[in-house]
């Protein structure tokens, strides 16, 4: 049994259309093979109304508030951009009358919380300067600070931001001591709390929806397709593309799919449940498990490309982990495969460069996340939490604590989209403008008070909330594909 949440949009039969009335994600139970489903201590049978949002007070920007007002009025005029001069340390008693000063400054009326928030938010960026510089003594000494004022649990955003990045920074300061810096991965988890965040937010259904949208315009009329996806984890987006091909009035084609990841035993159970849905359809799938990252591929050959295929690579990046391997690697393998279509979503954070550079841009980065959760969430929802601790955390901690070439050995590109856009093998394809209907559909299942924002901007189409964008969609084609 599957529940599916999608269906046809007659009036374009190319076009994926998000169900409105259920959860977009399914559960799979065939008779030999069960996925976990999303975790149910609390779950959303459908999104948010109007009605629903909770009202904090006119504070749901209050981080991304006041780590903009930090970085741009103090932090940014005195961080050194090479952490290694020995003069950097000097700027961090620069920033702490600077910050103090701004903390006697800051609105009287605004309560005891924020003022809480504001000064934790100021000491957290203390101690990333202090680490920067190595100075362990004094980063030890506010971290210790930081975990005893802030809590993952408390109502507001700054304190729970704030503890969950202390967490990372320890977790950094420990594994500088001991030299070890390989994190533990529960993939299972990390699955469960996947499907959670794609239940209350718009993210995850943006991603795979405008994807599908980019490949299915790309392959229509094709009749033997291989889909790479670097990353497939259960493969939730596939079984609205597979619904579609298989009801082309062009006919049913063959498809090949090649799914990547870390675990053959979840590779295989993902190629089981896609294979047997597929084949409930009548259509035609070959699913290849290969337990690699796509950057670590020795020869092209494990990848079984076929003549008279149309190939499309499929990315949905993220932070969890390095899913990909080396990026110079990856890109010069997807050069050498030339596919038809390469649809790539990214998260609009920094993971490349100094660890202050990803310091500043991931606490822009989550600080507008938890606020965007925070905003018609309650502090005690079982599902927010989950979020939070499930994902976003490890998220921050992979940034903070197991990314930067001092721990990884190598510089990881700060944009994928601009690394394409500099080789002369690639050509962006513009997202049509079904595929920006696509992501207003699933859009419009949420009330406009939860303040997402979508845009079009240079042929890429961004989801955000409020002001910042936080997901790009983009896809792209091997000029000699074409």
């Amino acid at each position: 049994m599957m529940k599916v949440g999608f269906e046809v949009l007659h009036a374009n039969p190319n076009m994926i259309h998000p169900h409105m009335h259920e959860t977009w994600d399914y559960t799979i139970i065939t008779n030999d093979l069960l996925l976990p489903p999303p975790i149910q201590t609390n779950p959303y049978p459908k999104p948010l109304t109007e009605n629903h949002s909770l009202n904090l007070g006119g504070q749901n920007n209050e981080v991304n508030d006041w780590v903009e007002h930090i970085t741009k009025h103090f932090v940014g005029d005195h961080l050194p951009q090479n952490t290694s001069d020995d003069n950097s340390y000097n700027n961090l008693q620069q920033i702490q009358t600077n910050t103090s000063d701004l903390i006697q400054n800051h609105n009287s009326n605004s309560g005891y919380e924020c003022d809480q928030g504001l000064n934790l938010i100021t000491l957290l960026m203390e101690c990333a300067v202090a680490i920067s510089v190595e100075n362990h003594g004094d980063a030890h000494r506010m971290l210790l600070e930081l975990t005893q004022l802030a809590s993952p649990y408390k109502t507001s955003c700054a304190e729970r931001v704030v503890a969950y990045f202390a967490k990372a920074m320890i977790s950094r300061v420990m594994n500088t001591w001991l030299g070890a810096c390989s994190p533990l991965i529960d993939h299972r988890t990390i699955h469960s709390s996947l499907q959670v965040f794609n239940n209350i937010s718009p993210f995850i259904k943006f991603s795979h929806f405008t994807s599908n949208q980019a490949i299915l315009e790309t392959v229509n009329r094709c009749n033997s397709i291989h889909i790479i996806d670097l990353d497939i984890m259960q493969g939730l987006q596939w079984p609205a593309f597979f619904h579609i091909l298989a009801t082309r009035m062009e006919g049913r084609p063959s498809v090949r799919m090649t799914g990547m990841g870390a675990s053959m035993e979840l590779l295989v159970e993902t190629g089981k449940n896609l294979s047997n849905f597929a084949r409930r359809l009548g259509l035609c799938l070959e699913f290849y498990p290969i337990a690699c990252k796509f950057g670590e591929v020795v020869d092209v050959s494990m990848l079984q490309i076929r003549p008279n295929e149309t190939l499309a690579v499929h990315w949905l990046q993220h932070s969890l982990y390095d899913s990909t391997g080396p990026d110079w690697k990856t890109l010069r393998l997807l050069e050498e495969l030339e596919p038809k279509i390469i649809t790539l979503v990214e998260q609009d954070v920094n993971i490349g460069g100094s660890f202050l550079d990803r310091f500043v841009g991931s606490l822009h980065y989550y600080s507008t996340l938890f606020d965007s959760l925070g905003s018609y969430l309650h502090s005690d929802d079982s599902n927010r939490n989950i979020v939070e601790h499930g994902l976003l955390s490890k998220e921050i901690n992979n940034i903070l604590a197991i990314g930067g070439p001092k721990r990884s050995g190598e510089e990881k590109f700060r944009l994928w989209r601009s690394e394409l856009v500099a080789r002369n093998s690639f050509e962006q394809v513009p997202m049509s403008a079904n595929s920006m209907a696509q992501a207003q559909l699933i859009l419009n299942m949420y009330s406009p008070a939860h303040g997402y924002s979508l845009a079009q901007v240079d042929g890429m189409l961004r989801l955000g909330w409020k002001d910042t964008s936080l997901y790009t969609a983009s896809s792209w084609t091997c000029r000699t594909s074409r």
